[in-house]
């Protein structure tokens, strides 16, 4: 009976997660029924190709650069010094973890912007009348990729930092090594892993960036970007060529980040959580809680402009350096106005069954797959973490080009311009996020549990319903409300994708920014960051009860 189950868990994820991408790379080399290879002709001979690659190559590379010389040092310094608010400070600082791409780029832009606070506010003192700068370009998208994904590593490293073995430090130190010899032969070895998965995940969710080189690139494109430009032109084929090219950047990267991350060295200790060490000296305790403090301030200024610009008046925010008048009537509009309350019903409902059925399949696959050793149960899990590794805005390309025939014998069905696309590129993105959790929970319950429960007389079904499904709900509940939020707040699968019936709330925002409603498209983005918070609270209060 399980092997049955792998068998059919493995052709429904072949269907909705490796075929698309397959046809991706037939039609890249294939047009008008017939094999060629024009498509990778004219991709090699333009320059802006190459150029497109390149700046998603560069801005990646330095993302995980800046990323990790942010992210790592606040963690070691929130989790290991002892200073007046590091508690405060810790949660602050893991806020970004929860916003959603389009969300933060919008921050930044009511931030640094033209239009922005600073902009205005020295237009203001000078009495000029253009704007001091033009935020946009590589810069710009590498200032934002840095000063929000370095959350990856931050949390990644606090949270080895949780189980780091103290003694190892105190061995150290009674041996004679100081505080830097030892951050670099212990403390930074024995991190190597978290880092390594911190620098991947920056390096994945960089590639796969759309919303900041969307609104910020100007004339700077990266692959993505570029990708949509190209199939918006009719060059199909050259955006199946680009498609490839951005998916063999990931698959390098996630390649690297593991030589990087590895085993590092494996400390045998208690595991417990290391107690931070207050300063005996007063002023290096205020010292390093100023100087942490200040560096949150900078982090979190642009949500704290966002949420500012929530309440201000329609038109009352034109030339001057801060609104002439606020009001929460943008909040009261999201309600009381159909036509704004219509895409966070689209959002919400699409969200939650996308992530519904992902929990579902997830769980499914995590029953079949519970021994690691079979070679079908490695297989569903290559298959469920699939979409991890590859760009959004590649799976959205996939799915409009499977879906867009009728070949019923290949599982392809044309389900464009209908509202079941844009649910099932949910599903696909919260597969990893939900499956990889449930499968590991499952992994790690006792099987003493099954064991006394088969001695007194359970069957397998009532095994699963009353021992096993609820020691995974917390697990369970807690990543389907991650999967949930990834697919509320998305943007760039939604942009591909998107039907009038399904325009879901992260392109209303756009379209308001656009028309000059910068109070509405603020307000959109604090209920989102608001969703997504307690959907991030119960994940951890649930891996908590885990």
């Amino acid at each position: 009976m399980r092997r049955v189950l792998q068998l059919f868990l493995l052709l429904v994820l072949a269907w909705i997660v490796v075929e698309p991408l397959a046809i991706v790379g037939v039609e890249s080399v294939r047009r008008d029924g017939a094999w060629t290879l024009d498509a990778v002709r004219a991709f090699a001979v333009e320059p802006n190709e190459w150029r497109a690659a390149w700046n998603s190559t560069w801005l990646a590379a330095l993302s995980v650069i800046t990323g990790t010389m942010i992210g790592v040092p606040l963690a070691l310094v929130t989790r290991l010094a002892g200073f007046p608010g590091r508690r405060v400070v810790s949660a602050l600082l893991a806020l970004p973890a929860v916003l959603p791409p389009l969300v933060g780029v919008v921050a930044f832009l009511f931030l640094y912007g033209e239009s922005g606070v600073f902009s205005r506010g020295i237009m203001a003192l000078t009495g000029s009348e253009v704007a001091p700068w033009r935020f946009e370009g590589g810069g710009a998208v590498l200032l934002i990729h840095a000063t929000t994904m370095y959350v990856y590593p931050y949390l990644l490293v606090r949270a080895a930092l949780a189980t780091f073995d103290t003694s190892l430090i105190e061995a150290a130190t009674a041996l004679g090594a100081g505080r830097v010899r030892t951050m670099r032969t212990i403390v930074l070895p024995l991190l190597r892993p978290a880092i390594g998965n911190g620098a991947l995940l920056i390096a994945l969710t960089s590639l796969a960036s759309f919303s900041a080189p969307y609104v910020f690139g100007g004339g700077f494109r990266v692959l993505p970007t570029q990708l949509i430009t190209t199939r918006l032109n009719g060059d199909v084929s050259v955006a199946m060529v680009e498609t490839l090219v951005l998916v063999a950047l990931a698959l390098f990267c996630l390649g690297a980040a593991t030589r990087l991350g590895g085993p590092g060295v494996r400390g045998a200790g208690k595991g417990l959580a290391p107690a931070p060490a207050a300063s005996r000296k007063g002023w290096r305790r205020s010292l390093t809680a100023v100087g942490v403090a200040a560096i949150t301030v900078w982090l979190l200024l642009p949500h704290l402009a966002l949420l500012g610009v929530s309440f201000v008046a329609p038109g009352a925010w034109t030339r001057t350096a801060l609104p002439t008048a606020w009001t929460g009537g943008n909040y009261v509009a999201l309600i009381a106005e159909p036509e704004r309350w219509r895409p966070f019903g689209t959002s919400l409902w699409m969200a939650g069954l996308a992530a519904a059925a992902a929990a579902v399949l997830a769980l499914l696959v995590a029953v079949a797959a519970r021994d690691p050793r079979h070679r079908l149960s490695r297989g569903l899990e290559v298959a469920l973490g699939l979409p991890w590794a590859v760009p959004g805005t590649v799976y959205a390309i996939a799915l409009a080009t499977m879906f867009s025939v009728t070949q019923p014998a290949a599982g392809r069905f044309i389900l464009i311009g209908t509202l079941w696309l844009l649910p099932l590129a949910y599903l696909v993105r919260a597969l990893p996020i939900i499956g990889r959790a449930v499968v590991a929970a499952i992994r790690a319950l006792d099987p003493a549990y099954d064991e006394a429960a088969a001695a007194l007389g359970a069957g397998r079904w009532r095994t699963f319903r009353t021992i096993t499904l609820p020691l995974l709900m917390p697990a369970l509940a807690g990543a389907t409300a991650l999967g949930f939020v990834t697919g509320l707040g998305d943007f760039m699968t939604s942009v591909i994708l998107y039907t009038y019936d399904t325009r879901p709330v992260s392109l209303e925002i756009l379209g308001a920014i656009r028309q000059g409603e910068l109070g509405i498209a603020a307000a959109y983005g604090v209920v989102i960051t608001l969703l997504s918070t307690a959907a991030f609270v119960l994940a951890e209060r649930s891996r908590g009860a885990a």
